[in-house]
């Protein structure tokens, strides 16, 4: 199935506002983009629910803007899966990982419902 335009250009926008300090830790539109089924495994492991996600306290965040092999695939009209590498700085190292998310359509407006960081340090990219 083939993503819109209009469709990758939306969840870029959404994916990339949550590597935003300034959205990414605003409580009101964290709520309104976070579906109320969301968790996380993050980079370390760990399983993360959308309630501990809600409630992170604010930090700086470095991460390269636009996300890096940004990719979106359409698994149906109102499901998409987003694919990108992250490259954050923590600490003074740069440290890169493999990041996949799960939108849904919920009221003609997109949500994500997954995330999933992988640590990536191999120098190979996907195609």
């Amino acid at each position: 199935m083939k993503t819109s335009d209009d469709d990758f250009e939306q969840l870029r926008v959404l994916e990339e506002s949550l590597w935003k300090a300034e959205t990414r830790f605003d409580r009101a539109y964290t709520e309104s983009v976070f579906a109320q089924d969301f968790f996380e495994y993050g980079r370390s492991g760990r399983f993360h629910s959308r309630d501990a996600c809600l409630g992170m306290n604010a930090e700086p965040i470095d991460a390269v803007i636009p996300l890096p092999n940004f990719d979106v695939r359409m698994i149906s009209r109102d499901v998409a899966q987003v694919t990108y590498t992250s490259l954050v700085t923590y600490d003074g190292v740069v440290q890169r990982g493999r990041r996949s998310s799960i939108w849904s359509r919920i009221d003609g407006s997109w949500k994500i419902r997954f995330h999933q960081g992988t640590v990536h340090d191999d120098g190979i990219e996907p195609d």
